[in-house]
């Protein structure tokens, strides 16, 4: 039979686990903080993580998989070190929001959702990041950098990118 989870898999240590598995066993609607928890040990959920989870909690795999899929929180894949979030709400729609994602793509050579090469960089379009008076504005590692064009976002992700090398 098929693996029922197509993700990227990973050598991840599961005996990790052990601590958050522990806390949450034999709770009630402890579904989404053993998720959480899990995110936090290794910054995404391994596919070997949800097999460990189900045989030790008892939750299906499908129920497992259901919610990291529907919540945006979780992610299945690993991330770069920054992540570049920019905002595609109302207000940076119409400022060109757009843009700026594509010329960030172009710089980075990646589509919306990827990690560059050298894990360095992901980038996510997101609903809103709550700085209307900014727009258009993406963050990176919880900083907002507002009034972008598309060189102006290229421009630093341009000096990370140089403090990282």
């Amino acid at each position: 039979m098929d693996n029922p989870i197509s993700m990227q898999s990973s050598k991840v240590d599961l005996k990790l686990l052990d601590p958050v598995i522990e806390k949450y066993k034999d709770k009630k609607g402890s579904l989404i903080p053993l998720l959480q928890g899990t995110q936090n040990i290794f910054g995404f959920i391994p596919e070997e993580a949800f097999y460990k989870l189900s045989s030790q909690t008892g939750i299906s795999l499908s129920d497992m998989y259901g919610v990291a899929t529907f919540y945006t929180q979780f992610r299945l894949n690993p991330v770069g070190k920054y992540v570049i979030k920019v905002c595609h709400g109302t207000a940076c729609h119409v400022q060109n929001a757009t843009k700026i994602s594509e010329s960030i793509q172009d710089f980075l050579k990646i589509k919306d959702g990827e990690t560059t090469e050298d894990n360095l960089f992901t980038l996510e379009s997101v609903a809103c990041l709550g700085c209307c008076s900014l727009a258009p504005v993406m963050m990176i590692g919880g900083e907002a950098y507002g009034k972008l064009d598309g060189k102006k976002a290229v421009n630093v992700i341009k000096e990370i990118k140089k403090k990282n090398q």
